[in-house]
């Protein structure tokens, strides 16, 4: 008795899956060096930024939405500014573990998010990378309560999307590796900034100040901690994407 033929379809779904579930070579040391260098570039170069700095503003605003779900928190919805700003309003109990978890989750956030994609570049899981993000920011998509944050969600969303399924290996190598180095170095200067904005009183609600008052730790004491989460996930993370190349 002959066994029926594989369905065209099954075959298909079968050897995507493979592909996102598998391995990649893992790419040319010249690009993952000049991804770096491209990446630090983004965050330095003052203009550039200023447009960057929107992936920088998904990440924050996720953390905060992520951990208000996760601590039984009501997530009411998203915002993200065209100024690269952004608002996550939640409900439940103003102070507490939850508020507090909720609270410092944002600034963080960038710099926990590069650091699981530098785990998984080290691991050659590139297409892996690619296909999580599209997940993620389809997630953050349906809270998204305002139009700008949709258009950036979706453009976001729309180039991780194209760059998995139509570009070569060395396409989806090089967006993978800019979008971690990026990630990495940017969690570090949204702090710079916070710091420096509350020393001029321009950030009198900042997430830190939010902490100051809910834990009665001083602000500062909030942007060290913030700082050292992001200087340490640099250095880990860079030494994870840069082992091949010792």
């Amino acid at each position: 008795m002959s066994a029926h033929p594989a369905h065209p379809t099954d075959h298909t779904i079968g050897e995507l899956w493979n592909q996102v579930t598998g391995t990649q070579p893992a790419p040319p040391g010249w690009l993952v060096l000049t991804t770096g260098a491209v990446a630090l570039l983004a965050v330095l170069v003052r203009p550039v930024w200023h447009v960057t700095r929107n992936a920088v503003t998904i990440a924050h605003e996720g953390g905060h939405g992520l951990v208000a779900r996760a601590t039984g928190r009501r997530l009411a919805g998203i915002r993200l500014h065209s100024d690269t700003s952004g608002l996550t309003l939640s409900y439940g109990r103003p102070t507490g573990p939850g508020m507090i978890l909720t609270a410092a989750a944002g600034y963080p956030a960038p710099a926990l998010l590069g650091l699981g994609c530098a785990a998984l570049l080290a691991a050659d899981r590139i297409t892996l990378l690619l296909w999580l993000a599209v997940v993620l920011l389809l997630a953050l998509l349906i809270r998204i309560r305002n139009a700008y944050g949709l258009f950036i969600v979706l453009v976001a969303g729309g180039a991780f999307f194209l760059v998995s399924w139509f570009g070569s290996a060395e396409v989806q190598a090089g967006f993978a590796y800019l979008g971690c180095w990026f990630l990495l170095f940017a969690a570090v200067r949204p702090v710079l900034e916070l710091q420096h904005q509350r020393r001029a009183g321009w950030a009198r609600d900042s997430d830190a100040d939010q902490l100051a008052r809910l834990t009665h730790v001083p602000g500062l004491a909030w942007i060290t901690v913030f700082l050292l989460i992001a200087l340490a996930c640099l250095a880990l993370g860079a030494s994870w994407l840069l082992q091949p190349l010792q």
